[in-house]
């Protein structure tokens, strides 16, 4: 069923969301009953991985169908309250009608960025590492901020976070920072923001209040399983041990316990300081290792790609994507999709949905097939 209400808004019913339509609901509820099957395995946990993949394709095939009944439910109500607004011509309805369409439009935003999530490892909880560029410390008071921009974005996702590894500066803020960010599809919305960070700013650190440029750099890779196999020769491994810096009490700064990973062949370098123990630092260090030296493969061959099939496409990493401008005027833009935010400072609290849903719109990403993380 369809028509429009007298305000001009399109009205669409069950059809917009059948078998063949946005939602294959039918083919979920098939996925669905064929994955319970699965978990009732008996034998499924002798297989640890194996059942934590299970597991979150059930509950990824199980979010898409909760979205779908609450679009139907939503949209059934909206239906209801314009269609009785225009028969007895009442503006609290049509009030009413047009905020749960509003409504029903942030949902299926939230549903079109999920819908590009569509790679491989988009699904994965991501590795994020923050680096100081040029602007001296005006670079690490930026990287920082940077630091608690993403922390404030995770908490409105409500996705957990560790920091694992931080550097920090001589005068103020911090030279780098790794940390872990654990959510559905952390990596593929934290993947849009890969590439050089730029503030421009009066200094708090200059005392003749001149304006200033800082950059820092932004890498994102996705936090493998150990059922991917990624192999490094411990003969092209560098092991440095350090005392840590960060806070942890007495023990962290009186032993070495925090370890330094150096891949001699690639110069890749993984470290880890938020564990009192040495050994556990290391395996953290390696497990960064190998998702970073994954993700340059991954990287590595999607170029060859790219130049057998003449094709190009922007790199994130090592270009400027975005300037945050703190004065004269206020505003935050990205270089990539033209998108300019005026409320620079709800940027900086964590509000980064708009970029990275513009970010994801303007790659064309492919789309997800059904209940599937990858």
């Amino acid at each position: 069923m369809s028509g429009s209400s007298p305000t001009g808004f399109a009205i669409c019913g069950d059809d917009s969301t059948s078998s063949g339509g946005v939602f294959d609901v039918a083919g979920l509820r098939r996925q669905l009953e064929e994955l319970e099957g699965e978990m009732a395995r008996p034998d499924l946990w002798d297989d640890a991985e194996a059942a934590q993949a299970v597991g979150r394709k059930k509950n990824a095939v199980e979010a898409e169908l909760t979205l779908h009944d609450r679009l139907e439910s939503g949209l059934d109500d909206a239906e209801a309250s314009l269609e009785l607004a225009e028969e007895e011509r009442d503006a609290s309805l049509l009030a009413e009608g047009i905020a749960q369409c509003n409504e029903l439009e942030g949902v299926l935003e939230q549903a079109e960025v999920q819908q590009l999530l569509g790679g491989e490892y988009d699904g994965s909880d991501a590795l994020l590492s923050i680096n100081s560029g040029a602007g001296g410390t005006d670079a690490c008071d930026w990287a920082e901020m940077l630091l608690r921009m993403y922390l404030r974005w995770a908490e409105r996702h409500e996705f957990k976070t560790e920091i694992l590894d931080i550097q920090e500066a001589e005068e103020a803020g911090i030279r780098g920072v790794t940390l872990r960010i654990e959510g559905e599809y952390a990596y593929g919305y934290l993947n849009t923001e890969q590439g050089v960070h730029r503030l421009v700013r009066i200094s708090p650190f200059d005392s003749n209040a001149r304006r200033h440029t800082a950059f820092a750099s932004v890498t994102a890779v996705p936090e493998i399983d150990d059922a991917v196999e990624v192999e490094i020769d411990e003969s092209d491994l560098r092991v440095d041990t350090y005392r840590a810096s960060g806070a942890g009490g007495q023990h962290v700064n009186k032993t070495d316990s925090a370890v330094r990973l150096t891949h001699i062949p690639t110069g890749m370098v993984a470290q880890c300081q938020n564990e009192r123990s040495q050994h556990k630092n290391r395996a953290t260090a390696m497990k960064i290792m190998r998702a970073k030296l994954f993700e340059l493969e991954r990287q590595q061959q999607q170029a060859k790609v790219e130049e057998l099939t003449g094709e190009k496409r922007e790199i994130g990493f090592g270009s400027q994507i975005r300037s945050y401008t703190l004065h004269p005027q206020q505003r935050a833009k990205d270089h990539r999709t033209d998108l300019e935010i005026g409320n620079v400072e709800g940027v900086l609290d964590g509000d980064l949905d708009a970029f990275i849903r513009a970010t994801l719109l303007s790659q064309g990403g492919q789309v997800a097939p059904a209940g599937g993380k990858g």
